[in-house]
């Protein structure tokens, strides 16, 4: 069933945060030429698990045509430690993430773009335009369905390509992001 998710916020947002390869990343450092990509992932959420290595595959097969791609986990460590800083870190190095994975420690970034679960994709154009907001795929118990559409890479593409998304989106499935208390 479609559904129209809220294209929310209308511009990507800047934010100056830490990644797991002790730099420190601001939107113009991952901005891609034709195309960025905002994730709201984390390390202990089901669903992020079960889609990650598509996750990974997606951004290196968008890479080449101009999308500049980064993560950023927004959740409350004190009450998730799977998602600590350190193993933020190891869990990037184990899978060798071709993208920064960046920790929001105050939660700013995560309210600022309306996130509200992991997995969470914003596709934005060269502009800075929100043009994607959802899902990377259809999932039903931790599985991709079958013959399921890649509504991100595609939706990513098209608005490397053209500038436009596609009209049909499908809002994110996952954890709530943790916020905290």
């Amino acid at each position: 069933m479609a559904s129209t998710t809220t294209l929310t916020p209308a511009q990507a947002i800047d934010f100056d945060l830490e990644g797991t390869d002790g730099r420190r990343y601001r939107l113009a450092d991952i901005r891609g030429a034709k195309a960025t990509l905002v994730m709201v992932i984390c390390n202990h959420c089901p669903y992020v698990k079960a889609v990650l290595d598509d996750i990974i595959a997606d951004v290196k097969e968008l890479q080449p045509l101009g999308v500049g791609a980064v993560a950023i986990m927004p959740n409350d460590t004190d009450a998730y430690p799977a998602d600590s800083f350190d193993n933020m870190r190891r869990l990037a190095q184990a899978k060798a993430f071709p993208f920064p994975y960046l920790i929001d420690r105050t939660q700013e970034v995560a309210r600022a773009y309306g996130a509200v679960c992991t997995p969470e994709f914003f596709g934005f154009d060269a502009a800075l335009a929100l043009k994607y907001r959802g899902r990377i795929y259809a999932v039903r118990n931790l599985e991709r369905v079958a013959g399921a559409k890649r509504d991100l890479f595609e939706a990513m593409a098209e608005i490397a390509r053209s500038g436009k998304a596609p009209a049909e989106q499908f809002p994110a499935m996952g954890c709530s992001i943790k916020w905290r208390g």
